[in-house]
């Protein structure tokens, strides 16, 4: 149906071949076969959460030297593409054999630690839905690792503040006392990030068995890019990434070898163009107070 897709929508014009000036170029195929097109220092953000190799319809399982083999394979390319002041970011969960778990940020970080990159956060996606075991406890977090390429990146903090908890609260002594203590632009949302996952009845939900939110790849794009940026996503999946990047006027790019994933990643960046994707917005999981009761407390801070 969309063989050729720089057809399938002529006003965002979808391409299959990388080039700087494409508002989006999503390729049906192997990344690895993708990143060859792609010149040095072409992308902003590289963002993904590639296959767990627990054995999902669109992965073949491998063992575990080959898949950390195949992983280091495209970070290899990855790292190559990424611009000095550029940022990437891996999400990942554990791989399970037979009730054990191996942490994958664990089982990769080398492979991009031997390549010069710098781990600036290992981020905790904690969500409230997943499944239930029964000979251990139920996971409900994973990690993106943030590394950056160089000591002088792109980090836009200000675009990603969250609502402080009391932000009426001010100083209660010294000579900023009766000032308000906390940032007015809002918090930093720390390396804890509660956001809900995408299940069944998701807003966001699609044929994919394992699609990470909207809220979740948004606060990376707005923190770790500007506008116009190229943000690449290796496995892109329903397209996520790519819808997510658009939407906040940065250029997109990303390969998938599932064909129906792969056209529901041209529907949903396309949506997202036009204004139309259907989302969950991020948002904190409390609601200020304001409640000016905290003021006199000497010794409640509040992180800026």
């Amino acid at each position: 149906m969309y063989e050729n897709i720089s057809l399938y929508d002529r006003e965002l014009g979808i391409k299959s071949s990388f080039s700087s000036d494409n508002v989006a170029t999503l390729y049906h195929g192997d990344c690895r076969e993708f990143l060859k097109e792609v010149p040095d220092g072409s992308f902003q953000l590289i963002v993904t959460s590639p296959p767990y190799n627990i054995g999902k319809k669109y992965e073949k399982k491998l063992n575990l030297e080959e898949y950390v083999s195949q992983q280091d394979e495209v970070i290899s390319e990855c790292v190559r593409t990424l611009r000095d002041e550029g940022s990437i970011c891996w999400e990942v969960g554990n791989y399970v054999d037979n009730g054990e778990i191996v942490p994958l940020d664990i089982l990769l970080y080398n492979c991009f630690k031997e390549k010069g990159l710098r781990l600036r956060n290992r981020i905790i996606w904690h969500f409230g839905h997943g499944l239930h075991c029964s000979k251990r406890f139920s996971g409900r977090y994973e990690v993106i690792m943030w590394f950056t390429k160089d000591n002088d990146y792109v980090f836009n903090l200000d675009a990603v503040r969250i609502p402080q908890k009391y932000p009426g609260k001010k100083q209660f002594k010294g000579p900023n006392a009766g000032q308000y203590s906390c940032n007015p632009k809002g918090k930093n949302p720390t390396d804890i990030w509660e956001i809900p996952n995408v299940k069944y009845n998701h807003v966001e939900k699609t044929i994919h068995p394992c699609q990470y939110p909207v809220a979740l790849v948004q606060r990376l794009i707005l923190a770790l890019t500007n506008e116009g940026d190229i943000v690449f996503d290796p496995f892109l999946g329903v397209g996520t990434t790519a819808a997510t990047a658009v939407m906040n006027n940065r250029k997109a790019a990303g390969a998938e070898i599932v064909k129906e994933y792969y056209d529901t990643a041209c529907q949903r960046t396309v949506h997202a163009y036009k204004g139309k994707l259907k989302y969950r917005v991020d948002k904190p999981v409390y609601e200020p107070t304001g409640n000016l009761a905290m003021t006199s407390n000497p010794f409640a801070g509040e992180e800026t």
